[in-house]
């Protein structure tokens, strides 16, 4: 049972209901993913956020404590999606860990497509350490929007390694794992997460 609370964006009535899940560190309504889901939501997409029993715990206590183990975060997952109605009424997403855990979440379930924001193929500084085993068996479209400096991952660093087909990457330039250009780019954060929203609102529609 998920007892969780949610935060939703967008029309009940929508087409598509995007579930989306928070990174290690910071919580469901950061500055990022409210800015995330705000701007897909207004683009006609339901986004619901969720936040993990570990995150949801620092903020009633205070105290930072770290990501619990995967398979309860899996668990979590799994339990978000039966409360939304199911695998086939849901695409799941996330940023970094949130959508590191979706994806596996995908690769077990029949949901309708997988979105993930600043993915973290490996730790920084160590590219021989892949979290993606798991592609190969992803059984619905996926979507990972990348900024192209992530130390997570970047674009020269994805190019060199076998996606499956199933697996799309959409990339955002000179973004940092969070999406957000350096001044010296000539462009701001909100333009970039503005392109980000225009990639999520093309995927969600092919859907």
């Amino acid at each position: 049972m998920c007892d969780f609370p949610l935060l939703t964006d967008g029309p009940q009535d929508a087409a598509i209901t995007l579930v989306l899940a928070h990174g290690a560190g910071a919580p469901m309504d950061s500055p990022f993913m409210a800015a995330i889901a705000a701007r897909i939501a207004a683009k006609g997409h339901r986004v619901v956020r969720f936040e993990f029993a570990y995150m949801a715990e620092r903020r009633t206590t205070g105290r930072k404590r770290p990501p619990e183990r995967q398979p309860a975060l899996l668990e979590q997952w799994r339990a978000v999606i039966d409360r939304l109605g199911g695998a086939q009424a849901v695409v799941v997403g996330g940023k970094s860990m949130g959508g590191r855990m979706a994806s596996l979440i995908a690769a077990e379930t029949a949901v309708r497509g997988c979105l993930c924001l600043g993915y973290p193929f490996h730790p920084p500084g160590k590219p021989e350490r892949l979290r993606t085993d798991h592609f190969s068996a992803l059984r619905c479209p996926t979507l990972i929007i990348q900024g192209t400096r992530d130390p997570f991952g970047t674009r020269e660093e994805v190019a060199a390694m076998n996606l499956p087909g199933s697996l799309k990457v959409d990339w955002v330039e000179d973004g940092n794992h969070d999406l957000a250009p350096c001044k010296a780019s000539g462009w701001s954060v909100e333009q970039a997460w503005d392109q980000a929203a225009d990639a999520a609102d093309r995927f969600l529609r092919a859907l």
